[in-house]
């Protein structure tokens, strides 16, 4: 009879996967984005009336909120990379610092979005 044993992943496996699996939805988020922010409206056109009018909508701003997440997830977690590749006995304590700069940008960065920007009054 076969024990089963459930072994728990590392926070490094969880890191590794975390950046597997968003970088497949960050690519077509930054390519829509970019279609449609710089080829279909075009930045001559983006002012806080087109922000306010966007971000009215709760459906671009949970694509906007994904977006910065995993972009600022996949910029993070390059940072950890870099700075445990130099300082590699404080490699614990920079990933929960970095970690925790990326939950409070994001943070930060959803509420800016949720609470949406105020148009221009003519």
């Amino acid at each position: 009879m076969a024990v089963h044993t459930e072994l728990r992943p590392s926070f490094e496996t969880i890191a590794w996967r975390w950046m597997r699996y968003s970088g497949i939805l960050l690519i077509p988020l930054a390519w829509i984005h970019v279609a449609i922010q710089d080829v279909i409206v075009g930045v001559h056109a983006i002012d806080i009336n087109y922000v306010a009018l966007r971000w009215a909508n709760i459906g671009w701003q949970v694509y906007d909120i994904l977006l910065l997440s995993f972009a600022f997830a996949h910029g993070m977690y390059g940072l950890r990379q870099v700075t445990t590749e130099h300082f590699p006995k404080a490699r614990r304590w920079l990933s929960i610092v970095i970690f925790i700069l990326w939950i409070v940008v994001s943070i930060i960065g959803a509420v800016a979005i949720i609470a949406g920007a105020r148009p221009e009054l003519a």
